[in-house]
């Protein structure tokens, strides 16, 4: 294939890939935002508190901190879809004591490895904790989320 053609098909690619992204921007999806803070937890802590801000706040509460990027589809589907599944799961500025969520469940989800996500921590390297900080929350959560 002639470099000339081989640099129109590569062209004409990149107008339409960009053309599909800059469309995708229109379509009318939810913006990420924060609701009211309604009721935390009785933080056994400020420390426990701390760690969990700095480790969960950003899924799991209305204290979600966007970067730049959770604006711009298609990431910022899969950022509102991530916050608002966590934020179902456990919600620490809209908490029920008594619900379905607690801090043995919590706990065990942090000693597991399942949170945070792997995926989480590249983006987020505040949220990986040292061993110790992670004792810290485990032991807090229990205490604090009853």
């Amino acid at each position: 294939m002639p470099l000339k053609r081989i640099l129109i098909w590569g062209g004409t690619a990149l107008v339409v890939v960009s053309a599909g992204f800059l469309l995708i921007q229109l379509l009318p999806v939810d913006q990420p935002t924060n609701p009211p803070v309604v009721a935390e937890p009785a933080w056994d802590s400020p420390q426990t508190r701390a760690l969990a801000k700095r480790a969960c706040f950003d899924c799991h509460s209305n204290e979600v901190v966007y970067p730049w990027y959770s604006y711009v589809a298609p990431v910022k589907w899969l950022v509102l879809r991530d916050v608002n599944d966590g934020r179902r799961a456990l919600n620490f500025s809209d908490w029920h004591p008594g619900g379905r969520a607690n801090g043995n469940r919590a706990a065990r989800a942090i000693a597991n490895g399942q949170m945070p996500p792997t995926i989480y921590l590249p983006m987020h390297p505040s949220a990986n904790l040292a061993d110790a900080e992670q004792q810290q929350l485990i032991n807090g959560l229990i205490a604090s989320l009853k």
